[in-house]
């Protein structure tokens, strides 16, 4: 899922750690039988810190790759690729899991994993954090400037202020036929993971509308500097990207609607195929500590999967205090998480195609 600020960096690359040499990768080696540690993750989705300080730590060295989304993942791990770690969506991991490609973590040896926020645990694709433990998590929302738009007709109308045409040629809308499906879902009160075809033929016609009305411009990374000089009024954000936004723009606001929302999050997996699974548990209890959580939440702007961290940065005197974004809204009735269904996501893309090429 994945984020818009997440993207900046998106693109394969590859990076070699320091790490630590000498009798520290000796220490390494007899300990979890590598010095190396291979990670794919999403671009700019780390605190600056956070690689350089488990080197130092642990006496060893991480070969860090980006991905740019969770199906070009998927695709190099079908092609035998190893990785130790993984950082995929909720939806893929569900995916992965069918698909046996990912092994059982031994929780043993994450023991921080008491550290969890109670937002992230018992999530419906792994809820015994058999296969995965959350990285970061999140919602999807609406930044609108407050100062053009009214906070109280877009708290009344939520997704439906997308069509409301005193706002036309005002809007950015996510180019993702998932997200924008979803908006389209929730504001006629189906669920985003219907497989009724009346209902999806419905949202494809409230899609339709939106495009032939409202002269929506469709972004994916470039609507954070798009909002942050205020060129569109409205436009429909992951928190995360919404909390950058709102601590560069004080004229930006965020809402949750009321039809409900995406809750999605990115987790830690071990794949199948992993050379170096002691060193890849090391590295998820790792995340989990009170300091690398915080430099990561702190660097990207997503809500700590650490409660501690949570608390902190949202709470009074925080980094985010002030912020509505970056705290997720969790235990809401209509809010859902992504399922894998192939079928279903293929019908959307290609009404999605339709949809943008109808202007």
């Amino acid at each position: 899922m994945k984020k818009l600020f997440a993207l900046l960096l998106a693109g394969t690359m590859l990076l070699s750690g320091c790490g630590g040499g000498g009798e520290a990768a000796e220490n390494a080696v007899e300990k979890y039988g590598s010095d190396t540690l291979k990670l794919y993750n999403w671009g700019e989705y780390m605190g600056q810190d956070l690689i350089s300080n488990f080197e130092k730590q642990f006496g060893v060295k991480v070969i860090l790759e980006y991905f740019d989304s969770n199906e070009m993942m998927y695709t190099k791990l079908q092609a035998g690729d190893a990785y130790d770690v993984l950082v995929p969506s909720d939806y893929m991991i569900e995916r992965l899991i069918a698909d046996g490609m990912l092994q059982e973590l031994d929780i043993e040896k994450i023991p921080n994993i008491v550290n969890l926020a109670e937002g992230v645990r018992s999530l419906p694709y792994d809820p015994a954090n058999t296969y995965s433990v959350p990285y970061f998590w999140g919602s999807v929302g609406i930044v609108y400037n407050h100062n053009n738009v009214d906070p109280a007709v877009v708290e009344e109308q939520g997704y439906e202020i997308l069509r409301n045409t005193d706002y036309k040629g005002r809007i950015y809308v996510y180019d993702s036929e998932r997200d924008s499906f979803m908006m389209a879902f929730k504001a006629l009160g189906y669920s985003m993971n219907t497989e009724n075809e009346q209902e999806i033929q419905d949202a494809y016609n409230w899609l339709l509308d939106m495009n032939n009305t409202m002269e929506p411009v469709y972004v994916t990374d470039e609507v954070i500097d798009g909002m942050i000089t205020g060129t569109k009024d409205i436009a429909v954000v992951y928190s995360g990207d919404a909390t950058t936004i709102l601590q560069e723009n004080e004229d930006m606001s965020f809402w949750m609607p009321n039809e409900g929302t995406n809750l999605w999050s990115d987790a830690m997996v071990v794949p199948a195929n992993a050379e170096n699974p002691l060193l890849a548990h090391e590295f998820i209890n790792y995340v989990l500590t009170y300091e690398a959580s915080l430099d990561n939440s702190e660097f990207v702007g997503y809500a700590s999967s650490n409660q501690e961290v949570l608390d902190e940065l949202s709470g009074e005197g925080g980094l985010f205090a002030e912020n509505e974004a970056y705290l997720p809204r969790a235990g809401y009735a209509k809010d859902e998480v992504f399922r894998d269904n192939q079928v279903l996501k293929k019908t959307l893309a290609e009404l999605w195609i339709k949809v943008k090429a109808a202007k």
